[in-house]
């Protein structure tokens, strides 16, 4: 798959990666919320139509990148992230942990 583009919005307590999908209005994300300089990766979602292009990944990697040259950590609560940080151990370093 291409480079897609991907928007960030970060609304200081909150926020989104989040990029267009060819053939449907719904846009693929990646939400997250703030708790002090961690940001818990909340909720992944892609269209149904374009599941499977690694589009979530991007997203993931988008989160990743922006963490390392911001210097915050990731609380990977949504599956789907959680997912990819077992696949990327060189992340671990990036791995916040909340407590409940």
């Amino acid at each position: 798959m291409a480079d897609i583009d991907i928007t960030v919005t970060d609304e200081t307590t909150h926020g989104a990666y989040r990029t267009d999908v060819e053939g449907t209005d719904t846009k693929a994300e990646l939400t997250w919320k703030a708790r002090g300089k961690a940001r818990i990766a909340d909720h992944t979602f892609t269209p149904p139509e374009a599941r499977g292009k690694g589009i979530a990944a991007k997203l993931v990697q988008a989160m990743v990148d922006d963490a390392r040259e911001q210097g915050f950590t990731i609380v990977p609560q949504c599956p789907y992230v959680a997912a990819q940080f077992r696949k990327h151990p060189e992340w671990a370093d990036l791995r916040a942990e909340i407590e409940s």
